[in-house]
């Protein structure tokens, strides 16, 4: 056994080397250009010798700063690290995007322009001096999540990814359901987008990684923002990096520490699958039955997943979801709004103007909406009516 001053000793040196290891790291602040000629702002941080790259892809409440702590924390590890502003954020080119410091997020109209503007960093990022190609590691926060996924979907080289409380689209979460590619997922429990934590739950459920690993947090805030509250996660991102990007490329080791995962999170799971909706509404039937008061999935998870499936082509698992959202919520004019819409999408018109009409009957006595949304489903169920066309 080591004596408690030789243990002390040897973790001073290797934090030491550790140290050693940052100060050789160089950062350099490029330009890149996207297809359409707009600047992108970039961060270079290099290893001092060859080894693999890492992007990262920032959250669309910050820009890619939030980063720099992890990016210089891997650059000591020998990894070759770029960040960049999406267009609009930071110091990119393009429409500026709303201040989130002062007024409400909302999506950026350019986030189709994304996938383009991430291939062209990619590609400055794997043309680099000392950059091992492949593999290629990936980490998004928030909507750089799906940004990530989607990422990883394009280019074969991506063999590891790291995901932090952010959700992804049907065409995401099939990915990672087919994929065995190894997933690092974190959130924090005070995520101040109270979604996100089951989203990152789901997330985790679903990936068809065997050496998938979740890491939660009580406090920490939203997405990369953990890493101020928990510093010590930087060092655990760098060594699933290791593990998976220079030990053992595209695999990482079973973990033996599976967290506890609500049931609610597998109901969640079964809105995507063929006669999921149906067996939960069975479910849902023999529970109200007992107590009309059963909570259930909330109203906005299935209209989300609905709305997916339906922009995917699949209008009738759209439907079959918002049936089991109008049968947990009979008194909602939006869900019989968006029933509406599902219904028209999958070509039964009566049925859409039935679920129109429902919305706008039940839109006077309604009081869980605010006016500008009632205004909102007012004019949608109108406009179902009208592209619907008059009842036989």
């Amino acid at each position: 056994m080591k004596s408690t001053f030789s243990y002390l000793f040897l973790i001073l040196l290797a934090a030491g080397a550790t140290c050693a290891a940052q100060q050789r790291a160089v950062v350099r602040t490029t330009d890149l250009k996207a297809a359409d000629g707009v600047k992108l702002k970039a961060s270079y941080f290099s290893a001092s010798e060859p080894g693999p790259g890492i992007l990262l892809l920032h959250q669309c409440d910050r820009d890619r700063k939030i980063w720099d702590g992890l990016a210089k924390e891997l650059a000591g590890a020998g990894f070759h690290v770029l960040t960049f502003d999406l267009r609009g954020f930071g110091e990119s080119g393009d429409q500026p995007h709303n201040d989130f410091k002062t007024g409400p997020l909302e999506p950026p109209q350019e986030m189709q322009k994304w996938p383009g503007d991430i291939d062209v960093a990619l590609k400055y990022l794997e043309s680099q001096p000392g950059v091992k190609a492949d593999p290629v590691g990936v980490g998004g926060g928030s909507c750089g999540v799906n940004n990530a996924i989607k990422t990883a979907m394009r280019h074969p080289e991506v063999r590891s990814l790291v995901l932090l409380a952010g959700p992804t689209d049907l065409k995401g979460r099939q990915f990672l359901r087919q994929s065995k590619l190894p997933v690092f997922f974190s959130v924090a429990e005070d995520d101040p987008y109270h979604d996100m934590v089951p989203i990152t739950e789901l997330l985790f459920t679903i990936s068809g990684s065997p050496g998938k690993k979740f890491e939660r947090f009580k406090t920490g805030h939203h997405a990369a923002e953990m890493f101020s509250a928990h510093p010590a996660l930087e060092t655990t991102i760098a060594d699933w990096f290791r593990a998976t990007l220079i030990k053992t490329p595209g695999q990482a080791p079973v973990s033996k520490n599976v967290p506890a995962i609500p049931p609610a999170i597998h109901d969640w799971d079964l809105l995507d699958q063929p006669g999921g909706p149906a067996k939960l509404e069975q479910r849902l039937a023999r529970e109200r039955a007992k107590d009309p008061t059963t909570p259930f999935l909330e109203e906005f998870v299935m209209d989300e997943f609905a709305y997916e499936h339906e922009q995917a082509g699949d209008a009738g698992q759209a439907v079959e979801i918002m049936k089991l959202a109008a049968a947990a919520y009979p008194q909602s004019p939006n869900v019989y709004d968006n029933l509406g819409d599902a219904y028209l999408a999958a070509g039964e018109k009566d049925l859409a103007r039935k679920s129109a009409q429902r919305a706008l009957e039940l839109l006077p006595s309604d009081k869980v909406f605010t006016p500008a949304q009632h205004a909102a489903i007012k004019a949608s169920a109108e406009d179902t009516l009208k592209k619907a066309g008059a009842g036989q």
